[in-house]
């Protein structure tokens, strides 16, 4: 049972990546990574949520192993960074970095915070 829970989180965690990065990517007039930055920190923000909350195993597993597991994505991250640099875009991809690290790090405490009070 506890596999298929990952496995459904999981599927759609990975389809609202695809349908909002996309959406955000294709408004985006901008070289950095837009869409996988608001994936990111919004994915960090919801399982500061999570993981506030005291879920049962259930759906910690269906909500965070599964949904916001599938749903960031740090290879990404790692090869729009890795690009950037390689395309001579080092300042882009240094406020890339640093801002998708801080800000999410914000975002997960500030989720926390949100349900904690």
């Amino acid at each position: 049972m506890n596999i298929l829970l990952v496995g459904l989180g999981g599927a759609l965690g990975s389809m609202a990546r695809f349908g909002i990065g996309r959406a955000i990517g294709k408004k985006a007039k901008t070289a950095l990574p837009v869409g996988t930055f608001v994936i990111n920190i919004t994915g960090a923000f919801l399982l500061g949520i999570v993981m506030a909350y005291s879920f049962s195993a259930r759906w910690y597993l269906l909500l965070a192993e599964g949904f916001l597991g599938a749903y960031t994505t740090f290879s990404t991250f790692m090869f729009e960074g890795f690009s950037l640099i390689e395309n001579h875009e080092k300042l882009n991809a240094l406020l890339y970095i640093v801002l998708s690290i801080c800000i999410g790090i914000f975002g997960f405490w500030a989720g926390m915070r949100m349900v904690a009070g």
